[in-house]
């Protein structure tokens, strides 16, 4: 067997080898014991007793840092084993190396991204789960956060990715944050010999069969009097006055369905009371 050890292969003692395949053996299991335990750890942090004690998107941001933290260090404990790579280990267990190899290695658009991820986590502006719309173009449920993308899910049920630093410096509007009912507006245009008063309560009627529809007024306007769905006009047109409804839902989602459904009913129903919708038409005369 002590021969065996000391024979050389490709100027490589076998004994080098076997003591080299057992340490790089005891820090792949260790590197994965402890991902698997800080995974774990995170898991039960978040909740306790069947509670949620923790925000979901702050865990899911800092489980990522913490492993990759892991990963690094048993890269460097991996590197030290190799005769020659001790500096490079030493360097990357330091601080200052971390730092100057992440400077080296990453781009500074990279950079900007992680920023960008650690500002979002902590200013809080959404979380995973929230309805947003970015810079009025792009709407969806924030999926994930990662260091580099949010991921955002939209209508069509496609992935949207959006670098950190981009939607860090983006317009939101988070359908999620705060009270999350939504007033939906149901504009429909109606003739100039048209009963407005007629038409106003004929909208009104439709608007208040929805089933998603919820009273949004306060005690003081319930006190006095104030109608549930208030419609005025809006608009004296080219060739139709504007009537719009304020009809509120529960979420965003709602808002838009409901929306959806009432454009479809009240104009049925205005073609049973006989209540013109206009629209424009040209003649042509044939000479």
């Amino acid at each position: 067997m002590e021969e065996i050890l000391n024979t050389v292969i490709f100027g490589v003692s076998v004994r080098w080898l076997v003591g080299f395949a057992i340490k790089g053996a005891i820090i792949y299991l260790f590197v994965r014991i402890l991902t698997g335990v800080t995974k774990y750890l995170f898991r039960r942090s978040m909740q306790r007793q069947g509670k949620i004690v923790l925000d979901e998107t702050k865990v899911s941001f800092m489980r990522r840092i913490v492993i990759t933290a892991i990963y690094i260090i048993g890269i460097a404990a991996f590197l030290s084993l190799i005769p020659g790579m001790e500096k490079v280990s030493n360097s990357i267990l330091a601080s200052a190396g971390i730092v100057a190899m992440a400077v080296g290695l990453a781009s500074q658009d990279a950079l900007s991204n992680v920023v960008g991820g650690m500002f979002i986590i902590f200013s809080h502006p959404f979380k995973l789960g929230d309805f947003v719309e970015v810079d009025s173009v792009i709407k969806g449920t924030v999926m994930e956060i990662t260091l580099r993308h949010t991921v955002i899910r939209d209508a069509e049920n496609r992935m949207i990715l959006i670098p950190n630093n981009k939607i860090n410096s983006s317009t939101i509007i988070n359908s999620s944050y705060g009270d999350t009912s939504t007033c939906a507006f149901v504009e429909v245009g109606v003739s100039y010999t048209a009963d407005l008063d007629r038409a106003i309560d004929t909208m009104r009627d439709e608007v208040m069969k929805h089933p998603m529809l919820i009273d949004h007024r306060s005690d003081a306007e319930k006190e006095g009097g104030a109608p549930q769905v208030v419609i005025r006009v809006t608009n004296l047109g080219d060739s139709a006055i504007t009537l719009r409804a304020w009809a509120w839902a529960a979420t965003a989602g709602n808002a838009f369905a409901m929306k959806c459904d009432l454009l479809k009913s009240i104009k049925e129903r205005f073609d049973r009371e006989n209540i013109e919708i206009p629209y424009p038409y040209i003649n042509v005369v044939k000479a």
